[in-house]
């Protein structure tokens, strides 16, 4: 498949590869992906989550195995199929899945959020819906997957705590960020390190849409010093605002930190490229604090 657009940057576009768990077909951003091997008995592991199969080594790399079926409360897979290789907030995991049926080129802004009906607020694996060839395909949160089975992996909100006593500061700072738990997650994490002034928005179009009416208004300046974003997100990505603000000359000096899962050193020359100030894993929240403080100063 002809992939040169998305090698482009700021394009709005993502692969998205679809495939099957318990006859269903679920989705996951391309950009997560190694590669794809056919299923090998993993090693079990005594008292492990029972989504982990074990842990298997391919080449020199310990990968973890996860029964997404398991994941998605359908009951134990069958030995077979395929395993999914990932990398994201720099973890080598595995997922178990019945067979893979193909990538399709979207924009964001043909994924659609779940609504809180059918994903509630802290308990929802689905982070969007996407119809295909009048298919819907639920977009799994893989993230949330994972620091379901190991809370360890995820933000660390007690590292903050760790930085010592803040004075408060008046710097506004906005978010955009889709997961509601991570938003609010992130918002309590800069409350802790003493930032006080917060705007947090749901995706990058909501960001984008907020930062032009400030500029329409002439109050852009009391009203955003700095933009901490994700990458994946409906409606506009992460690269897509840094892209649109980065060559603005309204906007272009706000400084933009990318606070996502999938910075990896492709995404990273990809964010570079793009003019992001800096980049973390989502894991980092400390890291991030101490950025923010450095770019704000």
């Amino acid at each position: 498949m002809d992939t040169k657009i998305l090698l482009e940057n700021g394009t709005n576009e993502l692969e998205i590869l679809e495939f099957i768990v318990d006859g269903n077909s679920y989705g996951i951003n391309v950009a997560k992906i190694k590669e794809i091997i056919r299923y090998l008995d993993p090693t079990p592991i005594p008292n492990a989550h029972p989504s982990v199969e074990g842990v298997f080594m391919p080449r020199d790399t310990m990968i973890t195995a996860i029964d997404l079926q398991n994941c998605l409360q359908r009951g134990q897979s069958k030995p077979g199929g395929l395993f999914i290789v990932t990398n994201f907030n720099n973890l080598d995991i595995a997922f178990h899945v019945e067979a893979v049926m193909g990538i399709h080129r979207l924009t964001w802004k043909d994924i659609n959020k779940p609504s809180a009906v059918t994903s509630s607020f802290d308990a929802g694996v689905s982070n969007g819906v996407v119809k295909v060839n009048n298919k819907l395909i639920v977009i799994l949160d893989f993230e949330k997957i994972v620091t379901d089975i190991s809370p360890e992996t995820g933000l660390k909100v007690s590292e903050i705590e760790a930085l010592g006593v803040r004075e408060r500061r008046d710097v506004p700072i906005l978010i955009a960020e889709d997961s509601p738990l991570l938003n609010k997650l992130i918002v309590e994490s800069l409350r802790l390190a003493g930032y006080e002034r917060i705007i947090h928005t749901q995706n990058g179009q909501e960001a984008y849409d907020m930062i032009m009416d400030f500029c329409e208004k002439g109050i852009l300046d009391n009203n955003v010093k700095c933009i901490i974003t994700d990458i994946e997100m409906p409606e506009m990505d992460g690269h897509r605002l840094t892209y649109l603000l980065k060559n603005d000359d309204r906007t272009k000096d706000i400084p933009i930190v990318i606070f996502s899962s999938l910075v990896n050193d492709e995404m990273k020359k990809k964010g570079e490229a793009l003019g992001a100030n800096a980049q973390l894993s989502k894991p980092e929240i400390a890291n991030l604090v101490q950025i923010v403080d450095g770019l704000v100063d």
